[in-house]
């Protein structure tokens, strides 16, 4: 695995750095925190679990490039995704009673249609 001359240390600095100049930039995501877990077994460069971006890349400059991938796509899944996937649920759950409903009157009627 080659770390950069800095050493572990050096890179989780600079990605922390990176990571508060995004959020000053943009002005949101304060809530993020970045973790440098070099792997390059992980099958990922990197990913948002709750409110920690993970960094399984192992060389510094791939590491801030993923850095500002997940933050970005971050905003977007936060800010647009989820709250769109909520709506849709929220209506499917307000019609979903009044589906059952009509499915049970269907129902009735092609068993009546069989008697």
């Amino acid at each position: 695995m080659k770390l950069e001359s800095s050493g572990k240390a050096g890179v989780e600095v600079r990605l922390r750095d990176e990571l508060e100049k995004l959020k000053r930039v943009a002005g949101v995501g304060y809530e993020l925190e970045v973790v440098w877990m070099p792997d390059p077994t992980a099958g990922l460069s990197g990913e948002v679990k709750g409110g920690t971006i993970y960094i399984y890349e192992v060389e510094e400059a791939k590491a801030l490039q993923v850095l500002k991938h997940e933050f970005v796509d971050y905003l977007i899944t936060s800010r647009l995704i989820s709250p769109l996937v909520d709506l849709v649920n929220l209506l499917i759950k307000s019609r979903e009673a009044e589906i059952y409903r009509e499915k049970e009157r269907i129902v009735e009627i092609f068993c009546k249609l069989i008697d």
